[in-house]
């Protein structure tokens, strides 16, 4: 029984992960009266951030919940605090549930829109720029995690529509006769991989652009907010000294990769495929049924409500995402539980592993672990804190989380306002520089962006061989152009 125990602990994670996991377990105990809480403490903190990194392997939850339920155990934090960060982060936790529901039912309309592009526009530069302005709209409204969901769902559609062509030596691939079928496939295979590769990475990138934006963007944005009572519009002009820099240079990067072909970049679509996905979308819209039709107007109406309904501020975030489920739901006739339920599957996961970072948070603040490091951040001249703030949590997103880090740094600078040791505009300032820093260096790794992670774990990554390293060195010019216009600009 104890070896079927080890076994299933953890599941098929690396076997030195579990035994640093059981390992440190067991030493916690006995470190909490040789050591005391403070070094336990941040013992416990780089263990997490160690099952933040090792996302890939192991999805946090289960690996950072045990630790949380350590945390708890050796009273290093209460339950009575956990309660209090989750009642003081309902609104975060609102959102991810309701908004990115409703955003689910949006899906057909934002993958016909996606697929459109890529069959319609002809220049790869201007397709690439297209892609990431889209994606990046999108995400200021809607959430990163779906649209990322969107492009992978559109992709897979397309890649299967050629390999079943290629499949059968169709001869729409080898029109002229003068080449084997199988030789000319293959560069074709690799070709088509290439192009679907850059396209997916200018899109992910695009959400990050995209997310850093809005207060909706990412789900540590509205953290941040809601500690400072910015609304949607007061958030967007608040950041824009940064952001708009950092998206203009974004966007810079996306066609400037696409001229110079470097990296992985540059690939065109063969005009053979490109007939042949036509001719597949065509024949998608002839299928169309009326019912389906009217499902696409009713879910662009809803995106305006969106709009309209954020910019408003009508209500909490959570409530609109939570308005328009109803309405989007009721309007086209999905009224079955089951059917509503699938909507929840992508949020809930990410909304348990939000409560376990608030586990963490609490330690955090009753051991008082990251007063040193503020305090001496507060230290250094004043115009060179947002600096240090943004390369900081730049560089523990990019290898953790990008939520947890926001979440620990807006706590810990929200107390030394409220202690008096900052002014509301050296507030406001720092709470830029952590949203920034943790929405635009991140893009580094697939650890620190969760649509990265999405993209990497999915069933496109394998088909057109988009591997950890290869992301990363995908991702690299943009890691440099952000971090660098994010620095100067803060």
């Amino acid at each position: 029984m104890i070896r079927i125990a080890y076994n299933e602990f953890l599941g098929n994670s690396p076997q030195w992960f579990k035994n640093a996991i059981l390992l440190f377990l067991l030493v916690c105990v006995p470190l909490k009266f040789l050591v005391g809480d403070t070094i336990l403490g941040w013992l416990f903190l780089l263990m997490f951030i160690l099952t933040l990194a090792m996302a890939l392997k192991c999805y946090p939850l289960q690996s950072g919940g045990i630790l949380a339920l350590a945390i708890l155990a050796l009273g290093l934090t209460t339950p009575d605090t956990v309660w209090h960060e989750i009642q003081a982060n309902l609104g975060v936790l609102a959102l991810l549930i309701f908004m990115v529901s409703f955003i689910y039912f949006m899906k057909p309309l934002l993958s016909f829109l996606f697929a459109r592009l890529i069959v319609g526009v002809q220049s790869k530069v201007l397709l690439s720029l297209m892609f990431s302005v889209m994606a990046a709209f999108l995400s200021a409204f809607l959430d990163a995690l779906t649209v990322t969901a969107v492009l992978i769902a559109v992709f897979v559609a397309l890649y299967g529509v050629y390999e079943r062509i290629h499949s059968t030596q169709n001869s729409d691939l080898d029109h002229d006769g003068g080449d084997d079928p199988e030789e000319l496939g293959g560069d074709v295979l690799e070709n088509f991989r290439s192009f679907i590769r850059s396209l997916v990475m200018h899109g992910a990138v695009g959400t990050a652009l995209g997310g850093v934006t809005t207060m909706v963007g990412e789900p540590q944005n509205l953290l941040i907010a809601d500690k400072l009572d910015w609304e949607f519009v007061e958030f967007v002009i608040v950041m824009s000294h940064v952001t708009i820099p950092a998206v203009i240079a974004g966007f810079i990067t996306c066609v400037a990769l696409e001229f110079s072909g470097v990296l992985g970049y540059g690939q065109k679509l063969d005009p053979r495929i490109r007939e042949i996905l036509r001719g597949y979308v065509e024949e998608e819209d002839k299928k169309r049924q009326p019912r389906e039709v009217y499902g696409l107007w009713v879910q662009g109406a809803c995106g305006v409500l969106l709009v309209i309904g954020l910019g408003l501020h009508l209500m909490e975030v959570g409530l609109i995402g939570l308005s328009l489920l109803v309405l989007v739901t009721a309007m086209t006739g999905i009224n079955e539980e089951h059917r509503i339920g699938h909507a929840f599957e992508e949020s809930l996961p990410f909304v348990s592993l939000l409560c376990i970072f608030f586990v963490v948070v609490g330690m955090i603040h009753d051991l008082h672990l990251f007063s040193p490091v503020i305090q001496w951040v507060l230290t250094m001249p004043i115009d060179a804190q947002p600096g240090a703030f943004f390369l900081a949590n730049g560089l523990l997103s990019a290898i953790s989380d990008n939520v947890f880090v926001a979440t620990v740094y807006i706590n810990e600078v929200k107390a030394a306002f409220d202690a008096g040791e900052i002014s509301r505009e050296h507030f406001e300032s720092l709470a830029v520089s952590i949203n920034t820093g943790t929405n635009l260096p991140s893009v580094a790794t697939p650890n620190g962006q969760a649509a990265f992670l999405f993209l990497l774990t999915s069933a496109l990554a394998p088909v057109i061989r988009l591997g950890y390293i290869k992301m990363v060195v995908m991702a690299f010019p943009y890691t440099v152009v952000l971090t660098i216009v994010g620095y100067l600009a803060q």
